[in-house]
């Protein structure tokens, strides 16, 4: 589907029908406003995209705002590193801002606020405090601080201001309703007591206004159009507007816009962890090497990995702005840099565990600099010399003494043909006192066009450079590892989840540079690591060969010309029907993910007469429930007939079908 007819999310119709109902165009602006206590990780990417990507689409201003309004977790370091990625990922902002600019200007508004009797200084504990809010079932109660009189509340206020009175003895609290249904409205806090200092105004302040004061006021402040923020600040939206309201009549003229907020499905990653609480245990704890390290979802342990800005941007593409959360599979991410360091890495040879060959036939002081191609999928990429002598490396694995005729690797008596060079017969091997085979003795053959089913990559023993290898592999073992509420998250680290090798790579990698990226043919994509020096190169690998989304990737030829017309998706849809049960796990997956991405583009009307496909067809059931999440997803509200199409696969034998209709 081409650029110009996708369909739009269910902001961008906010904000088109905004623009159709009198919203100047050149009012539009948007923020990304991260807090910076942590570094930003791949969840963030979803809000980083949808609110640059808005800006692009609509060339509006995105300002980059810093919530920076807790001095006791927030730190230079992680407002740098969050400026990094961002600029990393190709997002330039209008301008960089922070709450900590507005104190004054807030102090101001709650002075204002006391005067009008709309908030007040309150002396309790803060667990006082919060038996009085009641619960979501039960109203809460005034308390005896609620009716100071407004001279006091002045009077106290200012003291807090002065560093008069110590942490814990005084907040000041809107006063709304201490019966209202939302318990965020329930008298909410405006500023606390923090005696610590502030990275940017050191001890100017002692007292920091909370998070649902600060943010809200900071959007209308900068003359935000559209607030975008995930799904939990959705309760916070009354609070949001009545604040706003609030402040509104002090500067109507100066400020006239009153911003929109709006939420979206956060981004939740299988066998990942998002809390940047739980991932600085991780550094603190020593679990990972910091920040950065490849095994973590951080943006900069992504970038250190290998992944690419371009990889990450096509991901959050294809995971799209959703309304209700859902659980994204890291199969995708990984598709998704595979996808695009395939068409930009050199292809090059490396041997990550080695056994040596012996070409017996071949010359011991013979050597030949052979040609091979750099990347077949770009024309452009052009070609490089490798030496080949006598002796070489290949993966163990690749050579078995006996074999079945479905191993087409090495196998004595069998031949193989060694990539960019020659073929060769295993005819002997040379083992050691325990048995260990330590030696494969060939012969090679001239004649290249001889056909032959294996191919071997290998590496010269003589001109090989010795390298080591990080192999990585996922953080957890677990597929939601910090939703057990009887196991801790880190119960389920995955002590595999590093490998460190010695391997032997091509001569002509002797002068890559950090950062560079490779695909080792028949192995992986690899990159090399920040560690890495002239005379010890570090590799990092990235992601490995196989694809299990392959059937996402479009198959197209761009010399022959495109059809006319496609089937339709529903009728795409369809065709997994009479399989989807009986495909194996990883093949479901892939199959699971391309309904998913078709079903964006179907109807309810399309989708609703195969709710009475019949019990015995479980496949087309189950595709069917599939698609029904995903427009379920995007906003379509459940009737009498979705809910009796769901009841029934519930009571279903089927497993698959039960686990798709239990998750809507």
């Amino acid at each position: 589907m081409s650029e110009e007819t996708k369909s739009l999310n269910f902001i961008e119709h906010i904000i088109e029908e905004d623009l159709r109902n009198g919203l100047e165009k050149e009012a539009l602006r948007f923020r990304f406003p991260p807090e910076p206590n942590g570094y930003l990780h791949i969840g963030h990417t979803k809000a980083i995209g949808i609110s640059f990507g808005l800006g692009e689409k609509y060339n509006a201003p995105v300002n980059l705002r810093f919530d920076d309004t807790n001095p006791a977790k927030e730190e230079q370091e992680y407002v740098d590193a969050i400026k990094r990625d961002i600029s990393w990922l190709g997002y330039k902002w209008a301008e960089e801002l922070y709450s900590s600019d507005y104190f004054q200007q807030l102090y101001n508004w709650a002075v204002a606020l006391i005067k009008e009797g709309k908030a007040y200084v309150d002396s309790q504990t803060s667990a006082a405090m919060a038996q009085q809010k009641g619960t979501p079932t039960q109203p809460g109660v005034d308390g005896p601080n609620r009716n100071r009189s407004i001279e006091e509340n002045l009077q106290l206020f200012e003291g807090m201001k002065a560093g008069d009175y110590p942490e814990g003895s005084h907040v000041l609290r809107a006063k709304i309703d201490m019966q209202h249904p939302n318990m965020l409205m329930r008298d909410p806090l405006m500023y606390r007591i923090l005696n610590k200092a502030h990275h940017r105004t050191g001890n100017d302040w002692c007292i920091y206004p909370m998070y649902d004061w600060t943010h809200g006021e900071s959007d209308y402040i900068e003359q935000i159009s559209h607030s975008l923020c995930s799904l939990e600040f959705k309760p916070h939206r009354e609070l949001y507007d009545w604040f706003k309201e609030q402040v509104y009549k002090y500067q109507p003229e100066a400020l006239p816009m009153l911003p929109k907020q709006r939420e979206f499905a956060r981004l939740n990653l299988s066998y990942t962890i998002m809390s940047k609480r739980k991932l600085l245990t991780l550094v603190e704890e020593g679990i990972v090497t910091g920040w950065d390290d490849p095994r973590m979802p951080t943006i900069s342990g992504l970038r250190r990995r290998g992944y690419t800005p371009e990889s990450i941007k096509q991901f959050i593409d294809k995971v799209g702005v959703a309304k209700r959360d859902n659980v994204i599979d890291v199969s995708l991410l990984e598709f998704c840099v595979r996808e695009d360091l395939n068409k930009t890495a050199p292809r090059v040879m490396a041997v990550l565990d080695p056994i040596k060959l012996v070409i017996t036939n071949y010359p011991e002081d013979k050597e030949e600099w052979l040609e091979a191609e750099n990347n077949q999928e770009d024309e452009n990429a052009g070609f490089r010399k490798v030496p080949f002598s006598r002796e070489l490396y290949i993966e163990k694995d690749d050579f078995k003494e006996e074999a079945s005729d479905n191993f087409f690797r090495l196998k004595l008596g069998g031949e193989v043909r060694l990539k960019n060079a020659y073929i060769i017969k295993a005819d002997s091997v040379v083992k050691n006192d325990k048995g260990e085979i330590i030696e494969v003795h060939c012969t090679y053959t001239e004649d290249t066009e001889k056909k032959v089913k294996g191919t071997l990559h290998w590496v010269s023993k003589k001109h090989a450079i010795k390298a080591e290898v990080r192999e990585y592999d996922r953080l957890f073992n677990d597929e939601a590892p910090d939703s057990h509420a009887d196991i801790d998250y880190m119960e389920f680290i995955n002590p595999q989840s590093l490998k460190i090798v010695d391997a032997f790579v091509e001569p002509s990698l002797a002068d890559a540079e950090i950062g560079d990226q490779f695909q080792f043919q028949r192995l992986g994509y690899f990159n090399v690591d920040k560690d890495s020096k002239s005379d010890h190169l570090v590799f990092n690998k990235t992601v490995g060969l196989k694809d299990s989304w392959a059937k996402q990737k479009p198959k197209t030829n761009e010399n022959q010309p495109k059809p006319q017309q496609k089937r339709p998706p529903i009728e795409l849809i369809k065709q997994y029907g009479k399989k989807f049960d009986k495909l194996a796990d990883d093949t479901r997956e892939a199959a699971k993910a391309d309904i998913q991405q078709l079903a964006e583009h179907i109807s309810y009307d399309d989708l609703e007469p195969l709710f009475n496909t019949s019990v015995k067809k479980s496949g087309t059931r189950i595709i069917t429930m599939i698609s029904l999440g995903v427009l379920l997803k995007n906003g379509l509200e459940k009737n009498e007939a979705i809910n009796d199409f769901i009841a029934k696969a519930l009571e279903d034998k089927n497993k698959l079908l039960v686990e798709e209709a239990s998750a809507l």
